[in-house]
């Protein structure tokens, strides 16, 4: 008989990716729904749902399931892979052929969480249920072998998570998962624009800033950008300049957190390891890492050469599929199995 295409999502806070074997990435959108409230319908997935994020009528909500890499909303996370799925497989095929599917998952996922990941995949049409850890799947698709005696380290900035680990014979040596990455530069930027500014910005504000000109090192040419918010003062829309070292500034906090948490890995590395990752360098992948001066920040703070992998933002998924592709042969070293469905 013959199976479902197997499928590999990188299920993120901000964004969910799915790679299907032999077509790569055929997906790639927002982790949002929009729901009626009064009727519990669902009315927009994905970048439709995104667009209504606080801009929506008082029945209508749109939600990120997804917190801090964790399912927050079961119901909701179930509902949006079962949509994605759908959407990429055919609602038809899938019906007759399940699919296995391999989910990513922050390195420091308790059990509880892992269950609900595993739960919810099987009621979105898994046959069977397969998680792989973040790091290491953003490790394998940004192009590391990481099968050699060899330490490398991955630090993946997503939007909910940062996950930092040292990775040796397949496996992860020492790794932490900090809640400090995407949402929070927002939060922050937010935070200033208040403080500094006395004018309120909402979440996809903060977000074209931090894209468009967010800076975590000097530039050298500093850019600036129009933004309108409400004045806190008058109550009225207002529309202010905001430069790239104001941004700087307001990302200093959370920035410096995450400098903290790739030392403490550091200076938890066996020596041996610890001489390699000195030779190798420091591999960035997650959309978050895109912010402009994150490598040469972390180059300054750690002496260690800091590079950005290649299409950072797909190598989570990337490797996933990759993963997937070697599924038989390192099923039993790599992968924490989910339950026969």
């Amino acid at each position: 008989m013959s199976f479902g295409q197997d499928i590999g999502i990188d299920l993120g806070t901000a964004s969910i990716l799915v790679y299907i074997k032999g077509k790569g990435i055929v997906l790639k959108e927002p982790s949002v729904v929009a729901i009626d409230k009064n009727t519990n319908k669902l009315l927009a997935v994905g970048e439709e749902a995104r667009r209504m994020l606080g801009r929506t009528p008082g029945n209508i909500v749109a939600i990120r399931p997804l917190r801090e890499g964790v399912i927050s909303d079961y119901d909701m996370t179930e509902r949006m892979l079962k949509y994605f799925i759908n959407k990429v497989n055919g609602n038809r095929a899938f019906r007759l052929f399940k699919p296995r599917i391999m989910v990513c998952v922050p390195s420091g996922v308790t059990e509880v969480e892992k269950r609900a990941v595993i739960d919810a995949a099987t009621q979105a049409g898994a046959r069977k249920t397969y998680l792989i850890e973040e790091p290491i799947s953003a490790a394998i698709g940004a192009g590391i072998d990481i099968s050699k005696p060899c330490g490398s380290m991955v630090v993946d900035v997503g939007g909910g998570t940062t996950d930092i680990a040292v990775i040796s014979l397949g496996g992860t040596v020492v790794s932490t998962s900090i809640k400090v990455a995407g949402d929070k530069f927002d939060e922050a930027i937010v935070r200033y624009m208040r403080k500094k500014h006395n004018i309120m910005i909402g979440e996809r504000t903060a977000e074209e800033l931090k894209i468009n000109i967010g800076t975590v090192y000097p530039r050298v040419q500093e850019v600036s950008m129009e933004i309108r918010g409400r004045n806190l003062v008058s109550g009225l829309p207002k529309t202010i300049t905001v430069t790239s070292s104001e941004i700087m500034e307001a990302l200093e906090e959370p920035v410096s957190s995450l400098i903290e948490a790739v030392h403490s890995i550091l200076e938890r590395t066996p020596p041996e390891l610890a001489a390699d990752i000195g030779d190798r360098g420091i591999v960035l992948t997650g959309g978050g890492s895109l912010i402009y001066g994150l490598d040469k920040l972390l180059e300054e703070k750690t002496g260690i050469n800091t590079i950005i992998a290649e299409d950072a933002i797909s190598c989570v998924a990337l490797g996933t599929g990759k993963a997937l592709d070697n599924i038989e042969a390192i099923e039993q070293t790599l992968l924490s199995k989910g339950h026969k469905n």
